[in-house]
Formats: structure tokens, sequence, C-alpha cells
């Protein structure tokens, strides 16, 4: 499982830089996202997390409390969070 670790700031820029190294790792089973540190999340990270879920064998975010409160102010917490067989939170 490949792990991918966020930074605290996960902004469009975080975004862009972390897309091709996730795109790398189809194929190679679920992701796995650390994003314990997560303090500030933009919506360009909050789709390339959604297009992770929903993307190869899916992945399974340990997220922060701020992703968590982000997630759900966006009405994402189920799509991030719910198991349904695609990952989930741990």
């Amino acid at each position: 499982m490949p792990t991918f670790t966020l930074p605290s700031r996960c902004d469009r820029a975080a975004a862009e830089a972390l897309l091709p190294e996730m795109v790398a790792a189809l194929g190679t089973g679920a992701l796995h996202i650390d994003a314990r540190e997560c303090t500030q999340i933009g919506q360009a990270m909050l789709q390339v997390l959604v297009s992770a879920r929903h993307t190869g064998e899916g992945a399974v975010i340990e997220a922060s409390a701020s992703l968590r409160d982000t997630a759900r102010q966006f009405g994402l917490e189920a799509e991030l969070f719910d198991g349904d067989g695609r990952g989930g939170a741990l």
C-alpha cells in the first residue's frame, strides 16, 4: 500500500505536487494517505482526495480533525471517510 503524507497546508500547489505521484502509484494497491498533520485544506486537495477514493483500488485516509471538519462543511465526510469497500478512515 503506497503511503502519501500530506503537508499541514494542503493548498493547490500541494495538490498539484501530489497528483502525479498518486497517478504513478495506480495499480499498486489501495493508497494510504496520512493527513493527520493537515491543518488547512483547499478545494483542489479535496478534489484529489475524492478522486483517490474512487480510482483504482481506492484510498485509506487518516484524517486530522481539521480535515474532518472541512469535509463535513463541504458535505464530503461520507465521500472521504465512510467504509464502502474502497478504503476509509483508519
